[in-house]
């Protein structure tokens, strides 16, 4: 059984965001002649530098620049499309350049944390964390057809500390990982800061962030 964002939702998403970035950059182009009469607007230079563009090439280039750029953002976006797949011996868990497998019986509970969608071992341990932005209306009846159950909350959200540098009851290695993991939330490197809370999972630590805040609890 699977659960996907719906056809109509991502033919939406490359639609629509092209056609905003496009419509958004020629009404910048069509507003510059009044910007440039504040004395007080911002990015006077910049909207100057718009007005002295010659027709229609200003236009052109507006839709042509806007309409990439939303390009740019629905592929973003659209990288996060997460497609649930359940059978009865796994869970795939698939979206563009992504694929992770999970033996279904490893599976003791899935849950959502904020646009992430959680599955946690029966040991606590976290199996895997993925975007997620269905509404879970869409994946809790699939669910309980497979006997997976479903948290609307992290079962163990009491158990978390906040990590502060060199925690006693974390041992030096993983302090280490949790110094540079909060080095790239602090620079808001998404990427780097996941592949060490993966690194983290292996030490014993399952991680969850708030405002850039780490707290963490130990699984055996």
């Amino acid at each position: 059984m699977t659960v996907t964002t719906p056809l109509w939702a991502r033919v939406a998403l490359w639609t629509l965001l092209p056609a905003a970035g496009a419509g958004l950059l020629l009404g910048v182009d069509r507003v510059a002649d009044f910007v440039v009469r504040l004395p007080w607007a911002p990015l006077r230079a910049v909207f100057r530098l718009i007005q002295d563009l010659p027709e229609p090439a200003a236009t052109i280039g507006a839709l042509t620049v806007g309409g990439a750029a939303g390009l740019v953002l629905a592929g973003f976006v659209d990288a996060e499309s997460l497609t649930v797949r359940i059978t009865g011996t796994e869970i795939l868990l698939s979206r563009p350049g992504v694929r992770r497998t999970v033996p279904r019986g490893d599976v003791a509970v899935m849950y959502r944390d904020g646009d992430r969608l959680v599955l946690l071992g029966r040991t606590g341990r976290e199996l895997a964390r993925e975007p997620f932005h269905l509404s879970p209306r869409r994946i809790e009846p699939v669910l309980r057809t497979h006997g997976i159950p479903w948290a609307e909350r992290d079962p163990y959200a009491g158990a978390y500390r906040r990590w502060v540098p060199d925690t006693p009851e974390v041992p030096g290695a993983a302090n280490a990982v949790f110094a540079e993991r909060q080095r790239a939330l602090d620079r808001g490197d998404g990427r780097d800061a996941d592949e060490l809370r993966v690194e983290l999972g292996r030490l014993g630590f399952v991680v969850r962030d708030e405002r850039k805040r780490q707290h963490w609890r130990r699984v055996s």
